[in-house]
């Protein structure tokens, strides 16, 4: 079953995460035959949704946060309900296209197996991505990222971050396989940016219960230090995906 680590910091998730590229949409749509309804899984804010909405004449988008979906992006043709993953109220043969943006290491994987195999037809393509950890081209910059990543943080991930920094290569993908692709978001971001990015991260809630304070202020400080103009700077978040379809 998946967690809900980011009920807590919603408001934050909703306006600080970054959106996905367009080419990874793209590039999904393309094995896509019909157009008819998708499922965003753990859809979160709706990041995903919202742009699936374009394509699909209805968006079905779930997730079990409470206070993400409050969040969400509103479009008339997306339908947001709480539910887990492994478990919906989906009719069998209801989908051309599954999604699960940055959330698939929180899935029971065989369960979301069997129910995405139970809701989507024949031919559904069944696309879950994530991105690894931001880079910023000012290499001050990024190594005050490295560090806290590596040397503050690291150890309040909980263990499923793993998988991501693995690329997914180590989670069960037991779909008919499909040709993938590495992409890249970028951004161009101020200081506020990047602080509020960081403050959405589930290890930062973590540090935060076990200590009762949060590192964020020391790493400002460390920030101010080397980014000491008011100029944007810019990042990319390496993306990766894994891609199939159902077969039955």
């Amino acid at each position: 079953m998946a967690k809900d680590l980011f009920s807590s910091q919603a408001d934050a998730y909703a306006k600080y995460r970054p959106t996905y590229p367009q080419d990874l949409f793209d590039y999904i749509l393309q094995f896509v035959k019909e157009k008819n309804c998708v499922w965003d899984c753990a859809t979160g804010n709706g990041q995903a949704a919202s742009v699936l909405a374009h394509y699909f004449q209805t968006v079905e988008a779930t997730d079990i946060s409470e206070a993400q979906l409050k969040n969400a992006v509103k479009k008339e043709n997306i339908h947001y309900q709480i539910c887990p993953a492994e478990k919906t109220p989906f009719a069998d043969d209801s989908f051309d296209l599954i999604t699960v943006a940055t959330a698939y290491h929180w899935l029971d994987w065989n369960a979301f197996y069997n129910e995405a195999s139970r809701v989507g037809k024949n031919d559904c393509v069944v696309a879950v991505w994530a991105y690894n950890i931001v880079l910023c081209e000012d290499k001050n910059v990024n190594q005050l990222i490295h560090d806290y990543y590596y040397k503050t943080i690291y150890a309040y991930w909980n263990k499923e971050r793993r998988h991501v920094e693995a690329s997914y290569k180590t989670v069960a993908f037991d779909f008919f396989s499909l040709p993938s692709k590495d992409f890249e978001i970028i951004k161009q971001w101020t200081k506020e940016d990047l602080l509020g990015y960081l403050s959405t991260w589930s290890a930062l809630q973590n540090y935060v219960k076990q200590h009762g304070a949060s590192p964020l202020p020391a790493f400002e400080k460390q920030l101010i230090e080397v980014w000491q103009n008011e100029e944007e700077r810019a990042f990319r978040f390496p993306l990766f995906l894994r891609i199939g379809r159902v077969k039955k």
